[in-house]
């Protein structure tokens, strides 16, 4: 069937596919942290703004720009340590934030004090990650048969599956989240140590970003 829109090896697609979206990165982490401390709503903007960030890679990658940013050197180490320094950011502002409140226990998972547009956060976070940028350059085209006259058929294809995936996916994150809040709602000494890891994440993701060759 798939064949039919040069779409190949569908089920090992699938399965890849699987594991790279259950793998722990940045974009979980933060729509996790979303729906943990502002609620379901405020955790669905943020998976929306991964889902928007993926699409748009999805079509960089279609329209060769992925490519270009992958062999021009200075351009991807460009994009990696912005990437790198807004995970550092993140981090440091979350431990800052939820460390120094001194209601975490009212409100479960500490809250920020301003109101944060978590989207845009979300979205950035999405395409400043030149990982993921590897990821549909050296990934997708796997499953791709270039003899078919309508490649950008099999590349709507093959992202509209994984935007199913991850929408499930970040959907189960949202609500382990608030189920945490619950769990911390009378503990505040576990609410800040739940988000003090949280920053730790990221910093963390940073430092492996920073890193990478």
């Amino acid at each position: 069937m798939f064949e039919t829109f040069g779409v190949i090896n569908i089920w090992t697609y699938l399965a890849g596919l699987l594991m790279i979206i259950l793998a722990p990165g940045p974009n979980s982490i933060y729509v996790l942290k979303s729906g943990s401390s502002l609620g379901v709503k405020t955790g669905y903007k943020a998976a929306m703004g991964v889902l928007i960030g993926d699409a748009i890679l999805i079509l960089l990658s279609y329209l060769g720009v992925a490519s270009l940013i992958q062999t021009s050197p200075v351009l991807f180490t460009t994009i990696r340590y912005l990437g790198a320094a807004y995970l550092l950011y993140l981090g440091l502002k979350i431990i800052y934030e939820y460390w120094r409140s001194k209601d975490a226990g009212d409100y479960g998972v500490a809250r920020p004090h301003k109101v944060e547009n978590v989207f845009a956060k979300a979205l950035t976070l999405s395409l400043t990650n030149p990982k993921a940028i590897l990821f549909y350059v050296s990934f997708f085209i796997q499953f791709i048969d270039y003899t078919y006259e309508h490649t950008w058929i099999s590349y709507l294809i093959l992202a509209t599956i994984l935007e199913i995936f991850s929408i499930v996916y970040l959907s189960v994150l949202i609500f382990v989240g608030t189920s945490l809040t619950k769990l911390f709602k009378n503990n505040a000494l576990l609410a800040k140590l739940g988000n003090g890891l949280l920053g730790l994440f990221f910093m963390g993701f940073a430092a492996r970003l920073a890193s990478m060759s």
